[in-house]
């Protein structure tokens, strides 16, 4: 079975994207780390071992990239939505078989990249652009060795629930029971794509991120 890995919040620059965590929740992320040859560049905040929520922004210092940033940021209601202030972008999932997933989708399910830094190896495939459902189907993650949550600082808030809204809820159901999420978030029938992601904090806080 596939499972939630981390859920990625979309900002202009990466300082933003730290500010808007650290008033949010009280809690400053880690710094990430460079996607080379994507354009962009990350920091990290742990949700216990097995999750973490990820900040992810062009990196200035990369050249273009040739392909689009993941999760839309170079799409121009993204970068809109962005000046604002940081938002919920997407989730990527994990499954331990990347290979038998792959072979089920065919080419729904993207091409698979091997990726390393430092001590941290993975393995990651995207949807094809324009078939995701706005970000609603997630990337699949295989990790070989240690997953990134294990390196984290402990935030000591959790990811308690995430949500999916879309007009095609039974498409976007069965998008996911494909990729073995069947289970992994509640997905209901809404006017307009959303996902929303419900933390809760050591001291019984809570905080909602949202896309839309």
């Amino acid at each position: 079975m596939a499972e939630i890995d981390h859920i990625v919040l979309g900002a202009r620059t990466l300082e933003e994207g730290a500010d808007f965590v650290t008033r949010l929740l009280g809690v400053k992320p880690q710094p990430g780390g460079k996607h080379e040859g994507a354009g962009t560049h990350n920091m990290l905040l742990g949700l216990g071992p097995d999750c973490y929520l990820e900040i992810i922004a062009p990196d200035p210092s990369q050249p273009e990239p040739a392909q689009p940033r993941l999760f839309d940021l170079d799409d121009p209601a993204t970068k809109l939505m962005l000046e604002a202030e940081p938002r919920l972008l997407g989730w990527v999932a994990r499954t331990p078989s990347m290979d038998s997933v792959m072979a089920r989708l065919g080419p729904r399910g993207g091409t698979v990249r091997d990726m390393k830094r430092g001590d941290l190896s993975w393995r990651f495939a995207v949807p094809p652009q324009r078939q995701d459902m706005d970000n609603l189907i997630p990337p699949m993650i295989e990790w070989r060795g240690e997953r990134a949550g294990r390196h984290l600082h402990d935030s000591h808030f959790r990811l308690t629930a995430l949500e999916a809204e879309h007009p095609e809820d039974e498409a976007l159901r069965r998008a996911l029971d494909d990729r073995g999420l069947g289970a992994a978030l509640k997905v209901k029938r809404g006017p307009h794509p959303r996902l929303i992601a419900h933390l809760h904090g050591a001291d019984g806080s809570e905080h909602t991120l949202t896309s839309a």
